[in-house]
């Protein structure tokens, strides 16, 4: 197992410099760890914005389908039509151009960033215990002759922010000396767990305005995440949770904004239903209905001996005969003539 984590950990080296190299000159430009951090937090969102624009439309499409979803559980019952029904749903998805797993996106890509954040503030915090006793700090991945470096060096490795140490994780208690000093952590939690909440919330709420079901499994894995998240900030450094925090306040904003603006409306690419091949009988909408006349079917014209005449003379004595166009035009010259004279 160690050699695994030194095998990873030697892949990320890089990346962990470069994101440690941008924290330091970010603390540089405005010397706190937690404003630091919360700009780091923007451009990484910045960055993964158009994965989540990307991945809330995939969940608003997965919604709009759960009736065809549900029609096609229904004609493909029990256990020997499961293939048949797997094959259904994934021609379904092609045809409207859906991936059933979009809406993990957001979740899968947030994991390697939270690893790169938590291995820079594990590094930050980076203290060494000599032989008699004496606790120096080393931080790592950042620049010796950065301003963070040097005051890491004076605090011991202590990420002090509003009385708080931000490398500290809620427990043990002992760490913050008295239960009262670990209140903040747990908040941290609390808030960070809640606003996760409230983004799931949000989509459940325009899903029920625009009357779409939930599908079972995005409902199960709103319920479960943010559980499984809450025992990962009760063990990471805060400073970590930080970062959660204001990344999925990021993505509420960013989905109001989609909500309001029409971004995340999965039908605004789609082709229009005029320019469709629409069958025979079928309402468009948008477009007034056109009265034609009615066609005599061959099989109602029964063959006669009689002449041609005949038939149109009782034509005319059963139809009524057009009235004939009114001629405006030369009498309204015939006046102006009279008039003139």
């Amino acid at each position: 197992m160690h050699s695994l984590t030194k095998f990873v950990g030697g892949i990320f080296q890089p990346i962990f410099h470069a994101v440690a190299w941008l924290l330091a000159f970010l603390y540089g430009v405005i010397p706190n760890y937690a404003i630091a951090i919360a700009l780091l937090t923007v451009i990484i969102m910045g960055l993964l914005t158009p994965f989540t624009v990307k991945s809330t439309r995939s969940m608003i499409s997965m919604q709009r389908l759960q009736p065809e979803i549900k029609k096609l559980q229904q004609k493909y019952k029990g256990p020997e039509n499961r293939q048949m029904l797997n094959d259904e749903m994934m021609k379904l998805y092609r045809e409207e151009g859906v991936n059933p797993l979009g809406g993990c996106l957001p979740v899968l890509l947030q994991a390697p960033f939270l690893f790169i954040l938590y291995s820079v503030i594990k590094g930050l915090a980076h203290t060494v215990t000599s032989k008699a006793g004496v606790i120096t700090s080393q931080p790592r991945y950042i620049p010796h002759t950065s301003k963070m470096y040097e005051n890491l060096i004076h605090s011991l490795g202590h990420i002090n922010v509003w009385g708080m140490d931000l490398s500290l994780r809620p427990f043990p208690l002992s760490a913050h000396g008295s239960t009262l000093a670990s209140i903040p952590f747990f908040i941290f939690v609390a808030v960070a767990v809640g606003m996760q909440y409230f983004q799931m919330a949000q989509m459940n709420n325009l899903s029920r305005k625009r009357g779409q079901a939930m599908p079972s499994q995005q409902l199960m894995m709103q319920r479960v995440l943010p559980i499984v998240f809450a025992y990962f900030y009760l063990v990471i450094p805060a400073a970590v949770v930080l970062y959660m925090i204001i990344s999925t306040g990021i993505r509420i904003i960013t989905q109001d904004i989609m909500f309001r603006t029409g971004v995340s409306n999965p039908n605004k690419n789609r082709v229009p239903e005029t320019e469709r091949e629409i069958p025979a009988g079928e309402p468009i909408e948008g477009v007034s209905e056109i009265v034609e006349k009615p066609k005599v079917k061959p099989s109602t014209l029964k063959p006669t001996n009689q002449p041609r005449s005949n038939k149109s003379n009782n034509r005319s004595k059963s139809q009524p005969r057009p009235a004939p166009k009114p001629q405006s035009q030369p009498r309204s010259k015939a006046k102006r003539k009279r008039k003139a004279r």
